[in-house]
């Protein structure tokens, strides 16, 4: 009924806009949704767009990858590792697991190349054209374990004529950020190259206000000790055409990054608030861990071939990574003595984790039909290869005991291998109405090895658990799809999908001699329907996505008694709910654009419980589960509860407005601004580990050149200084908080 509606009022207002200017007309969004170039409006995938000029805007006063949360319904991000270690969450799936070895739902595509590990998927995003945030399972033509969905990010590539941007912008704290990329012919039509490079820089901006004992000696405190970065990124990339047939794209990047990892703020809830108005965000406590360093090199090349067979195209995508660094952190937020539990100071804590080598292969093969015809298909396969060394360091001090050990550390030596054939096929059964149908079959495998038990610490036993594990999960997925288009501006179209997660090992928790936890495969079955249109002579775009699906044996993550975290599955997870994006230009000079996304997650099982917030045998938070006593320890039944770190809603709204000037250019205006609703953070309900009506905004104001040859403006990140809950470290009632208010000038530029 909806979609008729919008038909005819598309066929009304088809005289008036007409007259419009083509200047008032949206863009055409191309994806590559499918594996091949196509209008987001045909594609019967619910996807979101960012395109690398709005993105740059948003990251303007220093920001990453965890940005896109701001601009895409149904997509969240988050660290409580720094910004090493992004975690993504689609329509509600994810993982709060922060082990370096985790694995997650979410995979991350760049320039056609997976991403597994936690690390590789910080890897920055610059000179970027587009990014695509597809929601659901995507596990017939994508990535490895992809039962929420993919984000993909396609970066500028050579062209055979001289291109380039930059961006370049400096605020307060000493704020530097510089995006670019240049590359043109070097012979004519057969050999481009582009050069591409992200230099941010940040001054720690965060006091260490601690003065008393430490297990590294006595610390005096230090202004402005931590929360800075360096980021310095190149790519280079090669693209050689020898004749019209064949097409081979040769891609170097390296990354060079130093900052801070995440910082906790102990005490910084108090039981039976949520409130952390009274908790400075630029000023901590923390007696161990030197100021929370982080620092990794990371290095990675491609190859893309392809073949042009006249009725069908080969191609061929080898990549390599590799990267090398650690982070360390003050795990329990502060000092033991500023935070006692009982009356009797609880200590300190120290972790650390390092990740010596690790490298990751991958190779996919691909056939694809060519041209425009009914019938569409592409066959391929994949082989994925990922191997690292990891040390893990917990340093416990205990003031009533003196039971220091610098030496409880773990080495642990894991590998992910998987193989995998896939295919997909679409036919256009009459003008309009479209069938797609694909499968593929995965199997994988992962090994963890522990090559170096930890210490014995006071009052702890030698190791006793295992020090091999190896599990294999071997699964099909799928998805089924049609499209309609009730008339060339309005289609709807359905989808039912499988999607499939290998299974996990954490072995982290060796470093306390606790035996490895681990986590069966999970599937999910997803479900959705929505509307596409284009109306006004394309100067309104609105989307809509209603899905339902459910993750059967899902995975969970929780704590034990040492912060650890520990890996189990649960009967089952369902989930319901809608994703609306609406761009417009209701008259010349004025763009709008917003997003909305709305969530109802539960998981379900009666039978699973999980470590609620203890510290020496007290329960330290408000819980509002009922809970159950094991030992010292007390446990929360989670039946009913909403996902971790799955907001009930998102909202977000932006507009610009252009005054044109005598000599074409123009002054602009734009603002942005998004919402989150009651976002719970772990497996419990508690007063107090959740984030409701959380908010930020942004504004540029400046002058834009004739032909956008040129822009400089004044701008503004988190313009209102919002002190947003992003995280907790349960037992120690530890707030981890959002980026404080930027603001500087920006200049950017093209050829």
């Amino acid at each position: 009924m909806l979609a008729a509606a919008l038909g005819a009022l598309s066929s009304a207002q088809a005289s008036h806009a007409q007259e419009a200017a083509v200047d008032d007309r949206l863009d055409e969004i191309v994806v590559t949704a499918e594996r091949r170039s196509e209008n987001l409006q045909k594609v019967p995938v619910s996807v979101g767009v960012v395109q690398g000029d709005q993105l740059r805007a948003l990251q303007s006063g220093g920001g990453d990858i965890l940005e896109l949360a701001a601009r895409v319904p149904g997509l969240y991000a988050e660290t409580t590792t720094g910004r090493i270690f992004p975690r993504f969450y689609i329509r509600g799936l994810g993982n709060i697991d922060f082990y370096l070895g985790a694995s997650q739902p979410v995979s991350i595509i760049q320039d056609d190349v997976v991403l597994e590990h936690v690390v590789l998927k910080s890897n920055p995003l610059f000179d970027v054209a587009q990014v695509e945030v597809l929601r659901g399972p995507q596990g017939s033509l994508f990535g490895r374990n992809t039962t929420a969905g993919i984000i993909k990010f396609d970066t500028n590539r050579p062209t055979m004529d001289w291109q380039g941007r930059a961006s370049a912008s400096y605020g307060n704290y000493n704020s530097v950020t510089f995006d670019g990329g240049v590359g043109g012919p070097i012979v004519a039509d057969k050999l481009a190259v582009r050069i591409s490079a992200l230099y941010q820089h940040r001054d720690d901006w965060v006091d260490n206000s601690y003065s008393g004992p430490s297990a590294d000696g006595t610390v005096s405190p230090r202004k402005d000790a931590m929360g800075g970065f360096n980021e310095k990124n190149v790519r280079v990339q090669l693209l050689l055409t020898p004749n019209e047939t064949l097409t081979m794209l040769t891609s170097f990047h390296a990354r060079d990054y130093d900052g801070t990892s995440t910082i906790f703020h102990r005490a910084g809830l108090v039981k039976g608030s949520n409130s952390v108005a009274n908790t400075p965000r630029s000023s901590v406590a923390l007696d161990e861990a030197h100021n929370n360093p982080q620092a990794y090199k990371t290095y990675g090349a491609s190859e893309h071939i392809g073949i042009d067979f006249g009725p069908v195209t080969l191609t061929s995508i080898t990549a390599y990574e590799t990267t090398r660094g650690y982070s360390r952190g003050d795990t329990d937020g502060g000092a033991g003595a500023n935070f006692p539990v009982a009356g009797v100071p609880n200590g300190f804590g120290q972790s650390q984790g390092n990740i010596r080598d690790l490298d990751q292969l991958t190779q996919e093969l691909r056939f694809a039909s060519n041209g425009d015809t009914a019938f569409k298909w592409q066959v391929g396969g994949m082989y994925f290869d990922q191997h690292d060394t990891t040390d893990f360091y917990q340093r416990a001090f205990f003031l009533t005991t003196a039971a220091h050990n610098p030496n409880n550390w773990v080495r642990l030596r894991d590998k992910n291998s998987s193989w995998a054939v896939f295919g997909q096929a679409s036919y256009e059964i009459t003008p309009g109405f479209t069938l797609t149908a694909g499968g593929r079959y995965t199997k994988d495998t992962k090994e963890t090895r522990l090559v170096k038990t930890a210490n014995t610490i006071a009052n702890a036993v030698t190791y006793g658990g295992r020090r091999y594990v190896k599990l294999t999960g071997k699964e099909p997925s799928w998805d089924v799809s049609a499209l309609y288009e009730i008339s060339p501006d309005v289609s709807i179209y359905a989808r039912v999908a499988r999607g499939f997660r290998g299974p996990t090992i954490q072995g982290r928790s060796a470093v306390f001699n606790s035996d490895f936890t681990t986590a069966d495969s999970e599937t999910i079955l997803s479900w959705e329907a929505g509307l596409k249109s284009s109306l006004l002579d394309n100067r309104l775009r609105f989307n809509l996505s209603g899905f339902t699906y459910r993750v059967k044996n899902i995975q969970l993550n929780g704590n034990d008694v040492n912060g650890n975290g520990v890996l189990f599955n649960a009967d089952k997870a369902d989930a319901y709910g809608m994703e609306a994006e609406l761009e417009a230009r209701p008259f010349e000079n004025l763009t709008l654009s917003a997003g909305l996304s709305l969530l109802h997650s539960k998981i379900k099982d009666k039978n699973v419980y999980a470590q609620v917030c203890i510290l020496n045998g007290v329960v330290v938070c408000t819980v509002e589960d009922p809970t159950i006593k094991v030992g010292a320890n007390s446990f929360a039944q989670i039946d009913g509860n909403p996902l971790p770190n799955a907001p009930k809603y998102t909202a977000n709204v932006s507009a610009r407005y252009d005054v044109p000037l005598g000599n074409g250019g123009k002054i602009f205006a734009a603002t942005d601004w998004n919402i989150q609703g009651y976002t719970n953070f772990v497996l419990y309900r508690t007063k107090e580990f959740y984030s409701k009506g959380d908010f930020e905004g942004g504004l540029r104001v400046g002058y834009s050149a004739p032909d956008g040859k040129y822009e400089i403006a004044a701008f503004a990140r988190n313009i209102t200084n919002e002190k947003n809950l992003k995280g907790v470290i349960e037992n120690y009632m530890a707030a981890v908080f959002n980026e404080p208010r930027v603001f500087g000038v920006s200049l950017s530029g093209k050829i």
